[in-house]
């Protein structure tokens, strides 16, 4: 396979003998998903997502389930096994348990003249992920989740979400306010033509 063209190598990968569970079921079957998903419920646990409780009278909890991908490298080989905890965000009531949800995203025109002066003025540039986005941001709102498959729990509890769990109808805006507040700590300025870019001096 080492011979073979990159794309070759990538496509080959994508269309390999792993399967992907369709269901918690299924993927606690596997050790490799089953490592997975306990990677996911450390980092939840880390950022302290949820806290256990009671469900309020009146309260209806949104549902969740365990979303499996498999992320490859650029050779087509096996990077790792991605198990997401996701809530079920199209069961969200408006002005109960959401109010707004828009979130800025980059502009592809301020994109490309970015990485056009980076590139005439010899800019070096950098690129990073960050780890678990979704859940740095927080939640203004009153938001309840049931207890994901295989979480030990008390009978009766539910998940009262803390941060911005992927999923929930509010997330890209909560993680945006957490990121933009964040710069301007540093001391950085949004453009008022792109609330996505944001510069210092």
């Amino acid at each position: 396979m080492a011979n073979l063209p990159h794309k070759t190598r990538a496509y080959l990968g994508k269309i390999g003998k792993e399967r992907i569970p369709n269901s918690y079921e299924e993927a606690c079957k596997s050790k490799v998903w089953v490592e997975a998903m306990k990677e996911e419920m450390r980092s939840m646990k880390e950022n302290n997502t949820w806290n256990m409780m009671r469900l309020p009278k009146g309260k209806k909890p949104v549902g969740c389930r365990w979303v499996y991908t498999i992320k490859y490298k650029s050779s087509g080989e096996i990077e790792r096994y991605k198990a997401r905890l996701v809530a079920k965000g199209y069961t969200q009531v408006y002005g109960e348990d959401y109010t707004e949800t828009f979130a800025p995203v980059a502009k592809l025109h301020s994109v490309r003249i970015l990485l056009s002066i980076a590139v005439n003025l010899s800019w070096d540039l950098w690129q990073m992920d960050v780890k678990n986005a979704f859940l740095q941001g927080e939640l203004e709102e009153e938001v309840y989740m049931a207890s994901p498959p295989g979480y030990d729990h008390e009978a009766g509890e539910v998940c009262r979400l803390r941060k911005a769990i992927y999923g929930l109808k509010q997330s890209p805006r909560a993680w945006y306010h957490k990121l933009s507040t964040c710069l301007r700590e540093k001391g950085f300025k949004m453009s008022e033509a792109d609330h996505t870019l944001f510069r210092r001096k």
